[in-house]
C-alpha cells in the first residue's frame, strides 16, 4: 500500500488530492526524530565523562537531523514561487527565525556567559540554523526540480563547501550547504521509497547495522573529531587537510543514509499515542533549546550524580518527556503567534484569488436571482 503524504501547518508544500490525508508513519517519524534531537542535546554536557554515551551521541548525530531534513525535503516537492506558498514560507519559517534568533541571543546575553552576545540575523545561533537553512533550501527547490542530476550536484556543492573555510558564518552557509544533499534527496523521493525501507527484511537487517554503528562509534570516540557530525566547519577548521572534507562528506552521507533507512524501518506505520504530536515537532525543536540552555545557565549539570549511568538515563528520560510536552496542542496554541502568525495585514491580496472570489460572488447572485 502506498503511504499517504503528510501535510502539516509549518509545511507549505501542496500535494495532489489523493495524497492529502495525514500518514501516521511520517508523523511518527518526525516525533521520534525530534525526541532524539532533544535527548542528544541534553547529552552534550555529560558525554565527556562517558565513552559509551559519547559513542551513542555520535550514532544519533549521524542520522537524527538527516532523517528530519529528508522528510522536510519530501514535503517541499511541490514548492514553487506562488504567492500563497511564499507567504507561508515567510510566516512559518522567516518570522519564527527572527523571533527565536532574538530570544536565544538575549538569553545568552543576560543569563549565559556572554554578556556581549549580539543579535545578528545573519549569524544563526544554536538551533536557529535549521530555519535559515530550510528557508534557503525551499527557495532553491524549483532549481533542484529543474536540473537533470540534482543529488550529485548537491553532493558536489557540499564537498566543495567542506574544503572552503572562506564560506564563513554568514547565514551558517557551511552547514546549509553540507546538509543540502539530504534535503535534495527528500525532494527526489517518492512515497514508495519510504515503503521499501519499512519491509520486515530491512527491519531485521537494521539491528546488526545499529549494533555495528555503536561499536564503530565507541572505537571512534578517541580517534575522531565530533565536529564532523555537525557539518558546520570546513576540514581545515577541524585541523584536517582540505581533501578530507570531500571524503568525509561522502563517507558521512553514506553512513547517515544507511542509519536513516534503518531508523525509518522501525518507525511504526499505524496510529500511536504520539502520532498527533508529529504535527508540532517544530515547536518542540525550537522550544526545547531553552530548557537545555537553562540547565547550563543554572548549573544543573554540575551535580556529580548526573554524570553516572543512572543520572544519564534520567536526563535522557526528562529530555524526551519535555520535548513531548512541547509538541502538544496547548503549547502550540500558546506559541502560535510566533510560530504560525496569520499576518494577512502584511501581504497584498493575490489577483487570482480576488478574481475567484468575485466570480463566486457573481455566481451566488445569479443563483439567488434564478431562485
Amino acid at each position: 500500500m502506498t503511504p499517504r503524504v503528510l501535510r502539516e501547518p509549518a509545511d507549505d508544500a501542496r500535494v495532489p488530492q489523493m495524497f492529502r490525508q495525514r500518514d501516521a508513519f511520517f508523523d511518527n517519524a518526525k516525533y521520534l526524530a525530534i525526541v532524539l534531537v532533544a535527548v542528544a542535546h541534553a547529552w552534550e554536557p555529560l558525554k565527556g565523562d562517558s565513552r559509551t554515551l559519547e559513542a551513542a551521541y555520535m550514532v544519533v548525530y549521524a542520522f537524527h537531523m538527516p532523517a528530519f531534513i529528508v522528510i522536510s525535503g519530501f514535503f517541499s516537492r511541490s514548492f514553487d514561487m506562488r504567492a500563497d506558498r511564499l507567504q507561508r514560507l515567510i510566516t512559518g519559517v522567516v518570522v519564527p527565525y527572527i523571533v527565536f534568533e532574538t530570544a536565544y541571543s538575549l538569553g545568552e546575553r543576560y543569563f549565559g556567559d556572554d554578556p556581549e552576545q549580539k543579535i545578528s540575523l545573519l549569524d544563526p545561533w544554536y538551533l536557529t540554523w535549521f530555519l535559515i537553512a530550510l528557508f534557503i533550501w525551499r527557495l532553491t527547490t524549483p532549481i533542484w526540480k529543474l536540473v537533470r542530476w540534482p543529488l550529485p550536484l548537491a553532493l558536489g556543492i557540499a564537498m566543495l563547501a567542506s574544503a572552503t573555510p572562506g564560506v564563513g558564518n554568514d547565514l551558517d552557509l557551511q552547514r546549509v550547504l553540507q546538509f543540502l544533499p539530504f534535503f535534495v534527496l527528500g525532494l527526489c523521493m517518492k512515497p514508495e521509497h519510504f515503503q521499501m525501507v519499512r519491509r520486515r527484511s530491512v527491519r531485521i537487517l537494521s539491528v546488526p547495522v545499529f549494533a555495528a554503528a555503536g561499536v564503530v562509534g565507541w572505537w571512534a570516540v578517541p580517534r575522531m573529531n565530533t565536529g564532523w557530525f555537525y557539518h558546520r566547519d570546513a576540514a581545515q577548521e577541524l585541523g584536517a587537510p582540505w581533501w578530507t572534507g570531500p571524503v568525509m562528506v561522502l563517507a558521512l552521507f553514506g553512513c547517515s543514509l544507511l542509519l536513516t533507512a534503518c531508523f525509518f524501518a522501525w518507525v511504526p506505520g499505524r496510529q500511536m499515542w504520539f502520532t498527533a504530536l508529529g504535527a508540532g515537532t517544530l515547536y518542540g525543536y525550537l522550544l526545547h533549546g531553552f530548557l537545555v540552555k537553562a540547565g547550563g545557565y543554572g548549573g544543573w549539570y554540575e551535580h556529580a550524580w548526573l554524570h553516572r549511568p543512572y543520572g544519564e538515563i534520567l536526563v535522557s528520560v526528562l529530555a524526551a518527556v519535555a520535548v513531548t510536552l512541547l509538541c502538544t496542542k496547548p503549547v502550540q496554541r500558546v506559541f502560535r503567534f510566533a510560530m504560525e502568525p496569520k499576518m494577512e495585514w502584511a501581504f497584498k491580496r493575490d489577483a487570482a484569488d480576488l478574481a475567484r472570489e468575485r466570480e463566486r460572488a457573481r455566481e451566488k447572485q445569479l443563483q439567488k436571482a434564478d431562485a
